[in-house]
This record gives structure tokens, C-alpha cells and sequence, in this order.
């Protein structure tokens, strides 16, 4: 009893238990959709920065998710690596705030950019004369930049809180990464501050960035129908399905990971919805915008002549 009440300062990460050729093969899929994502994620981030192509918000706005995903992926991705090709391994409870200050951080970020995208798109199909004006440099910066602050800025708070609890529980966390929900079950005082602080930045922040997109989405299929030709429907279409998928990829697995009740019981479940969410969306995104996408394509010396029948 009295190990139970001792304050740690490290955790043991079990990962995947499997036997040892399930783990390699493990580790070389999710090394080779790591790789892919870093370079998909440089490639859209360097073509849009340089390209004269591309110089347009829904592209600014891409740099910066594409920026966002490649920092969200290397923030989980090289040490869950680790812990599988070692069936585990541990983690300082310093690596595993910080982590968890990253995680919540950049997580924030994506549901921020997707919205703004979903904006974006909004004025470009529903207010197509007033576009240009409404979505200039200086306007399409400042939402970035305020998706950046107030993310890093919401999972500050709830750090600083979580650093305030005694984390004095089971050094073992069943997980490949420092979640929240199995780093605050291992604090052995009250928890109720922090949690609720965490739900209530969750409601103030995802819950209004969710519903933008889909209010947003429900005005642009209304003008996508008014629209009388099929050319020019499937046109308007083809502007925003890119981004309809990315958001699909994002808020499905964190709808099933953080709305379906926490239990014990399944966790497996749990950890390969994360998997979707922290390795497979990342990946998803960039070959979305780089196989869908004419400008991305266009803007690609090394995939100009290549026929992509999509």
C-alpha cells in the first residue's frame, strides 16, 4: 500500500504485447507510414511556400495543417516505434507532459485549420465577389496565427494543472503514448479540477469548431444544388470534397475515442482507434491533397506527367 502512495517519476509504456515477429512487422509498417507522412507533409509544405501556383488561402491554410500534422505524428510516432520494437519501454513523467502538452496542443491546431478551411470554402463557393476581398493576406495570417495561440494556450492550462496533481499510482500505462485520461488515473489527488477544466476547453473549442464545419458545409451543398449545370456543380464539388475527407479522417476517431465512455475492458479498442488518429489521419491527409488535388499535382515536377485517373 504504501508503494502505491509513493510519488513517481517514470512510467513503464506497454504498447502492443504480441510476440516479437508481430512487433517487427508492426514496427515496419508504422516506420514506413511515418516516412511517408513526413515527406507528403515537407512536400505540400515546401510546393506551397514556393510555388507561384499556389498562392491562394485554402493553400496557406494546407502549408500550415500539413505543418501541424508532421509535428503531431513526430510528437508520438518515433518513440511508439521504440516501444514496439522493444515490447515496451519507459517514459520520464517530465516526457510525458510534455508529450501530452504537444499532443493536446497540435490536436487543437487541426480542429482550428479544418474549420478555417471550411470557411474558406464557404466564401469561395457562397460569396464567390466578396472572396477576395474578405480572404486577404493579412486576414488568412491572423486566423492562423490565432489557431496557433489559442491552441498552445488551452493545452497550457490544462498542464499546469495536471502538473499540480501527485501522480503516485501504477507506473504502468497500457498505451503506446501519455494520453490524459491514463495519466490523470494515476494521480492519487483530486482530479476533478483538471478534468473538468478538460471538458470544458473541449466544449468551448472543438464542439464550436465541429459545428462550424458542418453548418458551413450545410450552406455550401445548399449552393452546390442551386447550381444548374452538372460541370459546374461537380466543379464546386471537387473544391471542398479534399477537405471534407480530411475532416471526416479527424473527427471520427476522436468522437469514438473521447464521446464512447472510458473502460477498462477496452482498451485494445482504444489503442487502435488512437492508431487512427495519431498515424493513420496524418498519413491520409497529405495523399488526399497530393492525389486529388490539380494545383498540388501540377505544382509537383515529379508528378506533372504521371495520369492519375482518381
Amino acid at each position: 500500500m504504501g508503494n502505491d502512495n509513493k510519488t513517481i517519476n517514470y512510467f513503464y509504456l506497454v504498447g502492443y504485447q504480441s510476440n516479437k515477429s508481430i512487433n517487427i512487422l508492426l514496427f515496419i509498417i508504422f516506420l514506413m507510414t511515418y516516412v511517408v507522412t513526413l515527406t507528403g507533409d515537407l512536400v505540400i509544405a515546401i510546393l506551397v511556400t514556393k510555388s507561384h501556383q499556389l498562392q491562394y488561402p485554402m493553400f496557406y491554410f494546407l502549408k500550415h495543417l500539413s505543418i501541424s500534422e508532421l509535428l503531431f505524428t513526430t510528437n508520438i510516432t518515433p518513440n511508439m516505434l521504440y516501444i514496439i520494437l522493444n515490447g515496451g519501454g519507459f517514459m520520464s513523467l517530465a516526457g510525458c507532459i510534455v508529450q501530452l502538452y504537444i499532443y493536446g496542443a497540435l490536436g487543437t491546431v487541426e480542429s482550428f485549420l479544418l474549420s478555417v478551411m471550411s470557411y474558406d470554402r464557404y466564401l469561395a463557393i457562397c460569396n464567390p465577389l466578396r472572396y477576395a476581398n474578405m480572404m486577404n493576406l493579412q486576414f488568412c495570417r491572423s486566423l492562423v496565427l490565432s489557431s496557433w495561440l489559442l491552441s498552445f494556450t488551452s493545452s497550457l492550462i490544462t498542464t499546469i494543472l495536471f502538473c499540480q496533481l501527485k501522480i503516485c499510482g501504477s507506473k504502468v500505462i497500457d498505451h503506446y503514448f501519455c494520453d490524459f485520461t491514463p495519466l490523470v488515473d494515476r494521480a492519487c489527488s483530486d482530479t476533478s479540477i483538471v478534468r473538468a477544466v478538460a471538458v470544458g476547453l473541449a466544449a468551448l473549442i472543438v464542439v464550436p469548431m465541429f459545428s462550424l464545419i458542418i453548418w458551413t458545409y450545410v450552406l455550401i451543398f445548399i449552393a452546390i444544388i442551386r447550381i444548374s449545370s452538372t460541370t459546374g456543380r461537380q466543379k464546386a464539388f471537387s473544391t471542398c470534397s479534399s477537405h471534407l475527407a480530411s475532416v471526416c479522417s479527424c473527427y471520427g476517431p476522436l468522437i469514438i475515442i473521447y464521446m464512447v465512455p472510458y473502460r477498462k475492458d477496452s482498451l485494445n479498442v482504444n489503442k487502435f482507434v488512437s492508431i487512427l488518429y495519431t498515424v493513420v489521419t496524418p498519413l491520409f491527409n497529405p495523399l488526399i491533397y497530393s492525389l486529388r488535388n490539380e494545383e498540388i499535382r501540377a505544382a509537383t515536377p515529379q508528378v506533372r506527367y504521371l495520369k492519375l485517373e482518381l
